[in-house]
C-alpha cells in the first residue's frame, strides 16, 4: 500500500474542494476508517499525523486501541451499533456517529461513564436499507433526550446513496446541512448541532462542499 501518496490525494483533494466554496481546511476533520485494515496498516496512517480514526466492530476496536499509543488519537465508531454490545465500546470512544433509536440511547446512558459525542443518524434519503431516523423524526427524538445526561448531540450524520448521481449526492448532504442549522439555532445544551457527519471515499469532496465537518474516508486511503 501506498500510503503516504494516497493521503496526499485526499488531502488534496479535500482542499481543492473547501477552497472551492470558500471555507478553510481546519474546518473539516479526516477520519481514517480503519475498519478493514490490520493493526500494522493502521499504525502507518498514525505516523503520518492522522489522529482521528474509525471502527466499526468492538473487537476491532479494542484491537487497535491495544496496538497503537492511546494519548492522542480520538476514536470513532461508525456503523450501527447493537444495544447489547454498547458496553463493550461506549467508554473506549470520544465520537459515535449512529445514534438512530430510544432503545440505543437508554443503553448509552446506563453505561457511560463520561458525556458521549454522539451524531443522530439521519435517513436523509428514506432508503430501506439504510439506518437511521426519519427528517421529521429529529426534533422530536432530540427533545426526547433532554434527560440523558451522558448524550450530547453534538450534529447530524448520514450517507448519500450508493452509486448516485452527484446530483442525488449533493442534495442528501445540502438537506442535511439545513437540518442541522435548524436544531443549531434552537440553542440546544445538550444538542448544539454545530457538526456535520458525512462524505465516505467516494464522495467526501462533496460532502466538504456542502458543509461537512468530519468526512469519513477508508478505500482512498487504503488502497493498493
Amino acid at each position: 500500500m501506498k500510503i503516504s501518496k494516497n493521503l496526499e490525494a485526499v488531502e488534496s483533494t479535500l482542499c481543492q474542494a473547501i477552497n472551492t466554496v470558500g471555507r478553510k481546511r481546519s474546518d473539516v476533520t479526516l477520519i481514517a476508517v480503519t475498519k478493514a485494515v490490520s493493526n500494522e496498516v493502521t499504525k502507518e496512517i498514525y505516523d503520518l499525523g492522522i489522529r482521528h480514526l474509525a471502527e466499526n466492530r468492538p473487537e476491532g476496536l479494542q484491537a487497535k486501541k491495544t496496538y497503537l499509543p492511546d494519548n492522542d488519537i480520538k476514536w470513532h465508531y461508525i456503523g450501527n451499533l447493537q444495544t447489547r454490545k454498547v458496553k463493550q465500546v461506549i467508554n473506549e470512544i470520544d465520537y459515535f456517529h449512529a445514534l438512530d433509536r430510544i432503545s440505543l440511547a437508554k443503553e448509552i446512558e446506563k453505561r457511560a461513564e463520561h458525556t458521549i459525542n454522539c451524531f443522530l443518524e439521519v435517513n436523509v434519503t428514506g432508503e430501506e436499507s439504510k439506518h437511521g431516523i426519519n427528517p421529521s423524526e429529529i426534533e422530536a427524538f432530540i427533545d426526547s433526550l433532554q434527560d440523558y445526561s451522558k448524550i450530547k448531540i453534538i450534529g447530524l450524520m448520514t450517507m448519500a446513496p450508493i452509486d448516485a448521481d452527484e446530483a442525488t449526492i449533493r442534495k442528501a448532504f445540502s438537506t442535511l446541512y439545513q437540518l442541522k442549522n435548524t436544531i443549531q439555532v434552537k440553542g440546544i445544551s445538550y444538542a448544539p448541532c454545530t457538526e456535520l457527519s458525512m462524505g465516505m471515499s467516494n464522495d467526501y469532496q462533496i460532502a466538504a462542499e456542502e458543509g461537512a465537518t468530519f468526512v469519513r474516508v477508508g478505500t482512498a486511503l487504503f488502497k493498493d
